[in-house]
């Protein structure tokens, strides 16, 4: 029998390898995208055809009960946030309210509508912030030192809190960082390959960084997205890390992202303060055995070749863009 999935975020990077996986799957889908005045579909663009979108927001209660309501999903995936750590520390109150009670809008939705649903929230390595040890697992206690990460922190608890107080199969993936083609120019990885592809192409001389120390566990969001769906089929729900296991710092993305395009990197990156964080988050690294253990999950790209392919696909799409600003241009991975 056929399955319904709903996606928050549908329209981001995460969303978008989430529906292609399940329409793989045989699953009919379904998302919810934010009413603006441009839209933002580029990701998804070439799916339409093959899901159902619908407006909604998770600063509105009423839009998402109707939503809920109206799409009867099995199973729903809340991946909407304001994901950018960068931006939280300009919009705290903001990304509280999305990225935290938003959180606790879906759940009062599905509690409302059909308290049968299974509910995966998208919880993230940015709640440890000052690691209480490393690796991190499910038990390591929770430090985050921003307000993204902060409010991360509280949508996890309030879907475990759900979890207990309402016998509703509610759990969270703890996904440490997870880049690919489609990942936002705002975020580091993608900061990088673009600026390298400009810089290879002649169209910049130099990529102005922040802390090159920085270690994160890095994977392949396409892989992530399988963890995602996992979760969601076990006899109970759990709350999981997904994770490499390896940690890398920025400064050997950049190196492996120069050495691509055969340039050196410290011929072009510029240290500029303007981009360390007021609190840093120095080392994330995940520990993902109960995840292969109880889940049979497992990484399939490595580092290098995540990089590389990002770099690759930048390559194509700068060249394509000849010169023009910077923007999204949906490339599949």
């Amino acid at each position: 029998m056929s399955r319904t999935a709903l996606i928050t975020g549908i329209t981001g990077q995460d969303g978008s390898y989430l529906a292609e996986f399940l329409l793989e799957k045989g699953y009919e889908v379904h998302g919810c995208f934010r009413r603006a005045s441009t839209s933002s579909f580029e990701r998804i663009q070439h799916l339409l055809d093959r899901i159902s979108v619908h407006p909604a927001d998770l600063l509105d209660q009423t839009s998402l009960e109707h939503l809920v309501r109206t799409v009867g999903p099995h199973e729903v995936y809340n991946l909407g946030a304001q994901s950018f750590v960068g931006s939280s520390w300009g919009q705290p109150i903001l990304t509280g309210d999305v990225t935290g009670l938003g959180v606790t809008r879906i759940l009062e939705a599905i509690r409302s509508v059909d308290k049968s649903i299974r509910f995966y929230q998208a919880s993230s390595s940015e709640m440890f912030g000052k690691v209480h040890e490393t690796p991190q697992r499910e038990s390591t206690p929770l430090h985050p030192r921003s307000p993204y990460g902060v409010a991360k922190a509280y949508g996890h608890y309030m879907t475990a809190n759900y979890r207990e107080s309402y016998d509703m199969y509610a759990c969270s993936g703890i996904l440490f960082n997870h880049e690919s083609p489609r990942r936002g120019l705002e975020f580091v990885t993608r900061k990088i390959t673009d600026g390298v592809a400009r810089i290879k192409l002649g169209l910049a001389h130099e990529l102005r960084l922040g802390n090159l120390d920085a270690k994160r566990d890095w994977g392949f969001a396409g892989d992530y997205v399988e963890a995602m769906w996992m979760m969601l089929q076990q006899d109970a729900p759990e709350d999981y890390v997904v994770a490499t296991g390896e940690t890398h710092s920025v400064r050997e993305f950049v190196e492996i992202a120069f050495s691509r395009v055969g340039l050196n990197w410290e011929d072009h990156v510029v240290i500029d303060p303007k981009f360390y964080r007021p609190a840093e988050v120095d080392l994330l690294l995940g520990d993902p055995t109960r995840a292969r253990k109880e889940l049979g999950w497992e990484p399939k790209m490595s580092f290098q070749e995540l990089t590389e392919t990002m770099i690759d696909s930048d390559m194509r799409r700068v060249s394509l863009l000849g010169g023009q600003a910077p923007s999204l241009v949906r490339i599949s991975a």
